[in-house]
């Protein structure tokens, strides 16, 4: 990019506030107090992200009568919840294409599942009148480059094959930039039912009121610091209280698990985000963007896009940058070099909004595991159920979850417990330092990978033998 060109797109960035947009909200809700005393329940979760808040809310529903307490180590909402892209799927299995490489032989019961878990999503979003910007528009995953294209077509007539295709529909030229318009754009597969667009944070802080209105105790600023068995139940230590459940639901994801056998299963990846301001009547109308679709395009490190309700852009991804040792710290939520490489993709994707400014710019930490979608499982002899590694797809993939830990801790046997995918677990990463040195490795790879039309080196092969990878 020329220097004055890249100057400009540095502008852009000039006024743009070091904070998720979604969280800078004067609606944002005041916390609940902070457990200062001891205390008993039937189900303690822990965890207020969206995967705590559903099993809550869930285990409410189920039993009304169960005294069920949630406790959060700072806000409901504010990590991962309230700092992505919005992008609500019925995917459980992290797209199609994961999916079918891992679990071919139930895929047609994941996707049928996944559907029943959006259209519950988008039911309870009405029923607890949770106002956070539902809209059920699709996504389009376009191809960017020829391999791409060919890729993604193999997709679709694989997914045509299985019967899994209804509601899809494939895109070129320019019946794709109808949709959405970018030079960039060669191609695209449109789900159209299978994702929602939303706001993450409302929908967290809507699910947080549905919980409390339905007689689930919240303490926030509570972080849960010990757990033990105890009788017949487990206690969690907290700082200035000590909890006693009969059973504990653990929607920890990314922050170190309380089991701790389960933490070598997942990785932290920072990822970040722009949001642009909001575009005029004209700048609007040079994108296109009327039935307000996601988009996500098709390279090893993606990117994905979205309009809002009040007409800004977002735009995110591309780097994933896994800190050295896992560390997990406030100081990795910002990366300004990711930022500006972001912007100059975006303007690269849309020259048509050159001089476009953007508010806002923040990033935070993912989740991920080896297989890139949620594993589950239990301990301290089922008193205790956990599910984590959503990999980025977790706004519509953890009320699932939720349903599982709840399974799982009632001891029950159903459609969800018996698939595969549940019972089986992803190869844990390897102590450090062989695990930075091998995302490193990988994250280059799949760099090289699209830079030469998509051919995958050794180190990709082998890792795909395996059904080992890397991603955000």
């Amino acid at each position: 990019m020329a220097p004055v060109a890249m100057r400009s797109v540095a502008k852009s960035l000039s006024e743009a506030k070091p904070v998720s947009y979604w969280l800078d909200d004067p609606g944002r809700p005041d916390p609940q107090p902070a457990l200062t005393s001891d205390e008993r329940c039937d189900l303690l979760v822990v965890g207020g992200g969206y995967s705590g808040l559903w099993t809550a809310l869930l285990a409410k529903e189920r039993d009304p009568g169960r005294d069920v307490v949630l406790i959060e180590s700072k806000e409901a909402g504010w990590a991962a919840s309230g700092r992505n892209g919005g992008f609500c799927a019925a995917s459980l299995t992290h797209g199609f294409a994961n999916g079918l490489a891992r679990w071919p032989g139930e895929l047609a019961k994941l996707e049928e599942l996944g559907a029943r878990n959006l259209d519950a999503i988008e039911e309870a979003v009405a029923r607890y009148g949770i106002d956070c910007d539902f809209e059920r528009t699709g996504e389009i995953d376009v191809a960017t480059e020829p391999h791409q294209v060919e890729e993604l077509r193999e997709l679709y007539e694989e997914a045509r094959r299985l019967g899994l295709a209804d509601g899809s529909e494939w895109l070129e030229g320019e019946a794709l930039r109808a949709e959405v318009d970018s030079p960039t754009f060669l191609a695209g597969l449109w789900d159209r039912d299978g994702v929602a667009m939303l706001n993450p944070a409302k929908l967290a802080w809507g699910l947080k009121r549905a919980c409390l209105e339905q007689g689930v105790r919240i303490y926030e600023n509570t972080r849960g610091l010990k757990m033990a068995r105890a009788g017949r139940g487990m206690t969690v230590e907290t700082p200035y209280g000590t909890i006693l459940a009969r059973r504990v639901a653990l929607g920890t994801n990314i922050f170190p698990s309380l089991v701790k056998r389960v933490r070598p299963f997942t990785v932290p990846v920072y990822d970040y985000a722009l949001m642009t301001e909001p575009l005029t009547e004209e700048q609007l109308a040079s994108v296109g963007w009327k039935n307000r679709p996601g988009l996500g395009d098709s390279a090893n490190q993606f990117h994905y896009f979205r309009i809002t309700k009040d007409n800004r852009i977002l735009w995110g991804g591309y780097d994933a940058i896994y800190p050295y040792r896992g560390k997990l710290d406030s100081e990795y939520d910002h990366r300004p070099e990711t930022y500006l490489k972001l912007a100059e993709h975006f303007f690269t994707a849309f020259p048509q909004l050159e001089g476009l400014r953007f508010s806002h710019a923040w990033g935070g930490a993912i989740d991920t595991c080896s297989r890139f979608s949620a594993f589950f499982g239990t301990a301290h002899s089922g008193r205790v159920a956990y599910a984590a590694g959503y990999t980025g797809l977790g706004v519509g993939a953890t009320r699932f979850g939720a349903d599982v830990m709840l399974d799982l801790l009632d001891g029950l046997s159903t459609e969800r417990t018996r698939l595969e995918m549940v019972r089986s677990k992803p190869m844990p990463f390897p102590p450090e330092p062989l695990a930075w040195t091998g995302i490193a490795l990988t994250k280059w790879s799949l760099a090289r990978a699209d830079a030469r039309g998509g051919h995958r080196n050794l180190w990709l092969k082998a890792l795909d033998r395996f059904g080992l990878g890397f991603d955000s």
